[in-house]
């Protein structure tokens, strides 16, 4: 389809009215994992008639259509990131609920490896690691 959200979005024929535009915009120029909270600030000071309903419902039209890919790191929090964005695995820092994403080749064909040894074609994983950084010194 589209390269933006936004694109992908009138692709998919849902109907893009001025806030859901700027909520589209949000998410595409977000770096990080944002939830619904965060969303609604950072869309607000582009827009202040945007209400936090607006971008819950927003964001639930996007998942559904398959634009936004929800994510839950286990601190209560649903996270959003673009769902076509390239494949990458999270290690998710539980002190200070930091998300790194990451990207290994060796656990990659791992993952290949285990799914052809139990007779089955690989289509698509999630990985989310948890852990909390080693003390040095």
């Amino acid at each position: 389809m589209g390269d933006t959200i936004i694109d992908r979005c009138e692709g998919k024929g849902l109907r893009m009215t001025e806030q859901r535009r700027t909520i589209a915009s949000v998410l595409e120029d977000s770096a990080d994992h944002p939830d619904v909270e965060v969303l609604y600030a950072r869309a607000s000071e582009r827009d202040p008639r945007i209400s936090l309903a607006t971008v819950y419902r927003t964001v639930k039209l996007f998942e559904e259509a398959g634009i936004l890919e929800k994510l839950e790191f286990g601190d209560g929090r649903a996270r959003y990131e673009d769902a076509e964005r390239d494949h990458h695995d999270h290690l998710i820092d539980l002190t200070t609920g930091a998300v790194i994403e990451f990207v290994d080749p060796e656990i990659e064909a791992l993952q290949e490896k285990i799914a052809a040894k139990l007779g089955y074609d690989l289509k698509g994983h999630r990985m989310e690691l948890f852990g909390v950084p080693k003390k040095r010194g």
